[in-house]
This record gives C-alpha cells, structure tokens and sequence, in this order.
C-alpha cells in the first residue's frame, strides 16, 4: 500500500519536466547578479562578464543573453534568498554543468580585478547550495583565473 502511495506522489522520469532553457539561463544568470551586488558596487566590468558567461553556457546571441540579464536583474530584485535559485539548478544540471556555472560566477567575481571577502563567502555558500564539494570549489576558481 505504502509503495503504491509512493509511487502515485513521486515524480517519475515520464512525469518530470524538462526546464524552459530561458528559464535555467536566468537561474543562473541570476546568481551571478546577486554576487555582483554583493560588495554594494555593481560594476559594468561585471554586468559585461555576466553577458559573456551566457553567451557562452546557454549559445545565445548578445541580445538574448541582455534580455537573460534584465529578467535575472528582476528576478534578483525579488529573490528572498538562493535557494530558488539553486533548486532548479540542482534539479536540472549534473555536476560538471555546476561546476562549468560556478567557474563562471568566479568570472564575474574577477571581472573587477579583486576579490572581495563578501564575495569570496558568497561563492563558498553558492558552492554549498550547488552541492560541490571543497576541490571542485576551488578547481573552478583557478579555472576563472588562468582564463584571463
């Protein structure tokens, strides 16, 4: 009876769908606003390298990767915390697709040519959230830095 239950409640593979991309670009877009907002200086030297990283991970057009930008601007603005965020990531991308966004948040983080402490404490919190362990952290990061 119980397994019957369970399996009536339980999402199944047939059941489960797949995320809107635009959707999941946003998520992602998304946190890397919320780290260049951090310091309480948001700098266009990052806002830029948040275009590229969408440009890059999502294959979209400069224009598409704007409008990502704005809706993840919005959607940051009304964000009560990472969480909702980090979910749907989590739901939808495996490990090496985490690790690929959380190189490029430590992008964004470099883009103004320092690291701050707040920043580097938000990045450790996203990588906690996007369940990477302490190697993939910092692997993603001297990635983020040999790219420049």
């Amino acid at each position: 009876m119980i397994e019957r239950l369970k399996q009536l409640f339980a999402p199944t593979e047939e059941t489960r769908e797949e995320p809107d991309r635009h959707s999941l670009a946003v998520a992602a877009t998304a946190l890397m606003v919320q780290l260049s907002r951090i310091d309480n200086n948001e700098d266009e030297r990052e806002l830029q390298t948040i275009v590229d990283c969408a440009v890059n991970a999502h294959e979209v057009t400069r224009e598409e990767a704007e409008e990502i930008l704005q809706d993840a601007l919005n959607h940051a603005d009304d964000a009560t915390s990472l969480y909702e965020f980090t979910g749907q990531i989590n739901e939808h991308l495996d490990q090496t697709a985490k690790q690929t966004l959380l190189e490029s948040i430590w992008r964004v983080a470099f883009a103004d040519g320092r690291i701050d402490k707040y920043e580097e404490h938000l990045i450790r919190r996203m990588a906690d959230l996007l369940h990477l362990n302490h190697r993939e952290y910092m692997q993603a990061r001297h990635r983020a830095e040999g790219a420049d």
